[in-house]
């Protein structure tokens, strides 16, 4: 039976008002039923009015008999739970401005309570939704015009935007489309679903169509939705364009290009528009028989209603497609069906005389694909909008629901029955072990053992006679007179005491207990309190019965807590026998949603079922991920990321995720060979397009590179040029030119060959060389052990101290000291240049065999990049501190960068990270802070400067800032940043500031950690060796924070 068949059965009366007492509790979040009746009832059955009501401040609360909640469920009437057609039931779309939030909500709402179609195929819930939405784009024409939302941008090169191998095809966002990406995303990865897509032929009699709006609008989105999945399954791009689908989409929600869709409300549609178009097919092909359409086969299943109202019992069949549950009050996904599956007092259902009324659902034919929609919305009758329910839910990723099976009903009712039980003798034990581990009467308690352990200190310190202050009274002075003097052993013990200083002025004497620090003090005085009299009987005695008493507190509560372990446990496996684990369910995908009710981003995780791992779709992006990225993001409690919907499949039924294979051969059909021959033809031509790109591309390289080689030939006036360089050596060490770092190496040389030359004036050239060469290295090693105050990095002083800390080969070493004694500077004097023409001739020496050259090489670029990080963070941390933070932060985003790749290869090979990530983290809060303020004074040119910094220079950086999972500051500082600009949501505000802050939210709650476009890296200046160690030092010493505070 088909929803439209189904709804319009009798009882439609009793089952609209239990639709309108539904919709009334997900619009307000009031939960009470006689407060949702009354208010029903005085609006004389009109939604609008009711919610009115409701959320006014000087509601009252009616009272109302219990009888009417249960209306619904007597014999005759249906309540549905569904997707689609079937299932606008429970759809809030609460993403847009507050006021248009709540009618678009009730719009949405009625739509469930008629369903009798028209000639032209539209509802008269569809009509009242386009009037409603068409008054708010009349209102929004009459503001000021509503900025274009951001979109991708393509890179200009098509090979960053060529698919890689056999990685999935990710979807472009068209503007703010992450909603479309996610569920189309999960639904493409049900290969049954993608099948039954690519597989649909439109009806023969096509040309006759449309015959109504419906199928005018569901025909060519199902043609546009084949083309999309053709794409996925065989483009050679690395993300595919889906405007033309959307386009259709948007279109039927009547909506801004601007606006952020509901995840739900999409899905509801979706497969609604699906269901709607494989039934026109399925009724051309019936040949006289009942219709299967595969979309209700697929994701619709059926429950049955059994309950109790005032003693009378009643069973009822419904149908449902996503079964939406409530996740406040609920720490796991069995405690929110378990609640959703039982209503009022369940005691009722196995007694016969019960005034009482209740009713269960029980599944009796659940779908292959089974979707839980979280409730994360509700809406604060207090601020008048709807607010997201960030509460941590648990789920597993397989879910077994024999316990939920009608089949199961009667062996389940018994293991409720045994659960409660349990959970309240567990509440007892609990309650027990809370008077041990919290003792006393008082505000502050103590666990008893500690107590007892206390007392049994106290009663076993040795006993004084004396009052702890009777010794100490002489010589305490009285209160204005001054302290005694202190014996000359006392004062050169303690050093000088405020006994030094005149006593005429009180303030010296703040410190209430310093007199007696002064005093002598008596050598039986205990470190602790003692009884002051107690025998040796007293003791015996006492000691004995807290050391049994402690004993006894320590078994009785190791005994509550292992009992109450084993409750736990048992409540744990209660439903973990065989004939419980016969209906698993493998969770498929889940839709994350980040942000708040008003603004956010979508993304989805899915499960690669042949390759067993997790995949994050991400617009674009489609990453590997991990199952703890998963309970991370989607869980809850954590951040303002939280799982929106779960889709779970038969883990039985294979077909839903098995590959086709050739019927021929049997071999299995992967890509293209999967497409029918109209979309094979499709993609194919989209392919070459871009192969066409790829093409022109190069070709446009190859004129550049031919143009600047021409160039490079035309004859230019000779310039002059230095003397020449030895091949190989690194332009930091002594090269012709006139940097310092030539002077500074060429002065150390110096010194070691004078040194040499005062040990041995007597030898050749070599001898002195060889004693130059160890006296430096020896003075580079002494360097490289010390442990020096962070202001003072000797490994800017000389690459050898970096290339010794870092573990660098002895060759390389070798061979660098060789290129400093062998530099060319050393030839001004006759002794330099003989010393110098020795280490010249052993570098020739060396064989290509004895030091691998890209090593060295590799070697000294990491030490160039060293000096390039340095001078990025002193730079950065000099405008830092000149509170120029716009020019500071670029500078240190890159001595980050640079540092975290210098720092993978070796502890020491970059800066402190967390002194770097600190000032970075700073630099973006303070940069937030002067945006919002300048959002906050509402001028617009200062509104438009503020999000020009947001925009070009906060929102780049925040997936830098995402991208490293166990930077926890870094994530609550980003999640700061969000909260600020989240909470002018709330706020009453001019409509083009509104606007202005609609389109930019979403891109600052992107959760994407693809980098998207960066400025270039800032030129940086050339500082001298000297220079460098020197502002180094002081910009590190001028630092008002240290690693340990904060960082």
């Amino acid at each position: 039976m088909t929803v439209e068949q189904n709804v319009l059965q009798p009882g439609g009366a009793a089952k609209h008002q239990q639709t309108f007492l539904n919709q009334l509790r997900e619009i307000t979040g009031i939960n009470d039923i006689q407060v949702l009746q009354q208010a029903l009832k005085d609006s004389n059955g009109n939604l609008e009015l009711a919610v009115a009501f409701l959320t006014a401040k000087n509601a009252k609360v009616p009272q109302l008999e219990e009888a009417t909640y249960y209306q619904t469920a007597l014999p005759g009437n249906d309540r549905y739970i569904s997707v689609g057609s079937q299932a606008d039931t429970n759809v809030i779309d609460l993403t847009g401005d507050d006021k248009d939030d709540l009618q678009r909500a009730i719009a949405l709402s009625l739509e469930e309570s008629n369903r009798a179609f028209r000639e032209t195929g539209i509802t008269d819930e569809e009509q009242a939704i386009s009037r409603v939405l068409e008054a708010s784009i009349a209102e929004n024409k009459a503001s000021l015009k509503r900025t274009h939302p951001e979109v991708w941008s393509d890179s200009p090169n098509p090979y960053d935007r060529k698919r890689q191998d056999n990685c999935p095809v990710g979807l472009k966002n068209v503007g703010n489309t992450c909603w479309f990406s996610a569920v189309i995303q999960s639904l493409f990865n049900l290969l049954e679903f993608r099948r039954l897509v690519l597989n649909f032929n439109p009806p023969a009699n096509a040309q006759d169509l449309p015959r109504n709006q419906k199928e005018h609008r569901n025909l060519p989105f199902m043609r546009e939705l084949r083309y999309l999945f053709a794409l996925l399954v065989g483009s050679k791009r690395k993300y595919v364009d889906p405007s033309r689908a959307v386009e259709i989409l948007k279109d039927a929600f009547k909506s801004n290009d601007s606006q952020q869709q509901d995840v739900s409300e999409f899905t509801h549609k979706l497969l609604d528009w699906l269901e709607d178009a494989f039934q026109i097919k399925a009724e051309e092909e019936r040949d006289g028989e009942k219709p299967k359409n595969p979309m209700v086969e697929l994701f619709y299943g059926r429950f049955l209603a059994v309950g109790v109202l005032e003693g009378k019992k009643f069973e009822n069949t419904e149908m449902f497609g996503q079964y939406p549950l409530q996740v406040n009050g609920f720490k796991d996904l069995h405690e929110c069906l378990e609640a959703a599956m039982i209503e009022g007092e369940i005691e009722s259902l196995h007694s016969e005389n019960s005034a009482k009324s209740g009713q269960e659902h029980w599944f009796t034919e659940l779908p292959p694909v089974l979707t839980f929609e979280l409730s994360r919305f509700e809406f604060n009758q207090a601020l008048g909008r709807p607010e997201k329910i960030h509460n941590k839910l648990e789920f597993p990723p397989i879910l077994y629901l024999d316990r939920y099976m009608h089949k199961n009903r009667e062996i389940t009712r018994i293991k409720r029955d045994e659960i409660k039980r349990l959970k309240e003798y567990l509440t007892v034990l609990q309650q027990r072990l809370e008077r041990y581990l919290s003792y006393g009467s008082g505000p502050k308690r103590f666990p008893l053992v500690d107590v007892l352990q206390y007392a049994l200190e106290f009663a076993s310190s040795k006993p004084v006679c004396t009052s702890p202050v009777d010794d100490l009274g002489a010589s305490a002075p009285a209160s204005g007179t001054q302290p005694p003097q202190l014996p000359p052993s006392t004062i050169e013990q303690q050093g000088p005491s405020s006994s030094d200083v005149p006593s005429t002025s009180p303030v010296q004497r703040s410190v209430i207990h310093k007199p007696f620090t002064q005093s002598r003090i008596p050598p039986d005085l205990p470190m602790h309190p003692a009884p002051r009299h107690i025998t040796e009987e007293e003791l015996s005695v006492l000691e004995g019965c807290l050391h049994r008493w402690r004993t006894e507190v320590e078994n009785d509560t190791r005994d509550l807590q292992e009992s109450i372990s084993r409750i736990h446990r048992t409540i744990e496996l209660m439903y973990s026998d065989k004939t419980m684990v016969q209906v698993p369910y493998r969770l498929h995908a889940v839709l994350v949603h980040e942000g708040q009710a008003n603004a956010g981003h979508y993304w989805a995780y899915i499960y690669d079922h042949h390759q067993n791992r997790w995949m994050k779709y991400n617009d674009i992006s489609v990453t590997k991920s991990t199952w703890e990225e998963l309970e991370r993001d989607s869980f809850g409690g954590y951040r303002n990321a939280s799982a929106y919907c779960l889709m779970y499949i038969n883990d039985k039924e294979q077909y839903l995720i098995q590959e086709e294979f050739n019927k021929e051969t049997g071999q299995m059909l992967v890509g293209m060979d999967t497409l029918p021959s109209d979309l094979r033809d499709y993609v194919k031509e989209d392919n070459k397009r871009f192969e066409k790109e790829l093409e022109e591309w190069d070709a446009e390289l190859a004129q550049k590179a031919q143009q600047e080689k021409l160039l490079s030939q035309i004859p230019r006036a000779p310039a002059p040029s230095p003397a020449p360089v030895q091949a190989g050596e690194p332009e930091y060490l002594e090269q012709p030119s006139r940097t310092d770092i030539s002077k500074h190496l060429k002065e150390d040389s110096v010194q070691a060959i004078n040194k040499a030359l005062a040990e041995q004036e007597d030898r050749g050239p070599e001898a002195i060389m060889d004693t130059a060469i160890k006296l430096e290295y020896t003075r580079l090693l002494k360097l490289a052990q010390e442990d020096p105050p962070p202001e003072c990095d000797y490994r800017l002083r000389h690459a050898i101290v970096y290339f010794i800390q870092n573990q660098a080969p002895k060759k390389i070493i070798e061979r660098t000291l060789l290129e400093q004694f062998g530099d060319h500077n050393l030839s001004f004097d006759e002794r330099c240049r003989n010393i110098m023409k020795v280490a010249q001739a052993k570098l020739e020496m060396i064989k290509p065999d004895e030091v691998n050259m890209e090593e060295y090489e590799r070697w000294h670029q990491d030490y160039r990049h060293f000096r390039e990080t340095t001078i990025f963070l002193m730079v950065g941390l000099e405008f830092f501190q000149k509170k120029s933070y716009m020019e500071a932060l670029l500078y240190l985003i890159y001595a980050y960068q640079n540092n975290k790749e210098l720092l993978s290869k070796g502890p020491y090979r970059g800066h402190d990270e967390e002194l770097i990530s600190h000032y970075r983290r700073e630099c973006l809060l303070k940069l937030n802070e002067h945006a919002a303020a300048l959002f906050e004074s509402g001028d617009d040119q200062e509104v438009n400067n503020g999000l020009i910094i947001m925009n070009e220079l906060i929102v780049p950086c925040l997936p830098l800032l995402l991208v490293d999972e166990m930077e926890e500051k870094d994530i609550v500082a980003v999640e700061d940043m969000r909260n600020r600009w989240c909470s002018y949501l709330g706020q009453e505000m001019e409509p083009s500031l509104q606007e202005k802050l609609t389109d930019f939210l979403p891109k600052l709650l992107d959760c994407s950690t693809e980098i998207k476009g960066f400025n270039d890296p800032p030129k940086l200046p050339s500082y001298s060796t000297h220079e460098l160690c020197e502002r180094y030092a002081r910009i590190m010493l001028s630092l008002s924070r240290t690693p340990a505070d904060g960082r």
